[in-house]
């Protein structure tokens, strides 16, 4: 039987809060076949592409990124949670579910007119990937894709980003968030 990059994903039930599905992609990683599906799959439609990084979201951007970085043979930027980060940064802050948040890049990551690509496990609400976007084209690079493992579609966030101008590349969606 082949296997898709989606069965390698569990659901936690009640993770972290009552009614949540969580959508957990550490059995993805601790699979060999399926971690080295999932980086090949994310990279495939940049293949070609002109990429001078890869910018991967706080945390499981950081193994994704890492990896499609990597491949492509390119550098990696991790985008942190605020205090993070040792030396000069900038921050975006963007609303959660709960609350808000800051994520933030060092200001010399990116030079003016680099292409970036940014990575992440999963996108749901597009509230993280957004901040990231904006932090990126603060400092003068462009985002020329964003790729993500899982989709939540229900909650909206590929169609923000696509209202965006960004083209928005996932490998499996789950229904319901």
């Amino acid at each position: 039987m082949n296997k898709s990059v989606r069965d390698y994903i569990r659901t936690i039930v009640d993770f972290p809060h009552d009614g949540i599905l969580f959508r957990d992609v550490s059995t993805l990683f601790a699979d060999p076949r399926g971690f080295r599906m999932a980086v090949d799959q994310l990279l495939h439609p940049y293949v070609g592409v002109a990429i001078d990084k890869v910018v991967g979201l706080e945390a499981r951007g950081f193994i994704l990124g890492g990896a499609v970085a990597h491949q492509l043979g390119v550098g990696f930027v991790p985008i942190r949670k605020k205090g993070k980060l040792p030396g000069t940064t900038i921050a975006q802050e963007y609303k959660l579910e709960y609350g808000e948040a800051i994520v933030e890049i060092h200001d010399d990551a990116l030079m003016p007119g680099e292409k970036v690509l940014l990575v992440d496990d999963l996108l749901a609400t597009g509230g993280t990937a957004q901040a990231g976007i904006n932090l990126v084209e603060r400092l003068g690079a462009q985002v020329v894709g964003c790729a993500f493992v899982v989709d939540l579609p229900d909650l909206g966030g590929a169609a923000r980003l696509r209202g965006m101008g960004m083209q928005v590349h996932a490998l499996c969606a789950f229904d319901g968030g």
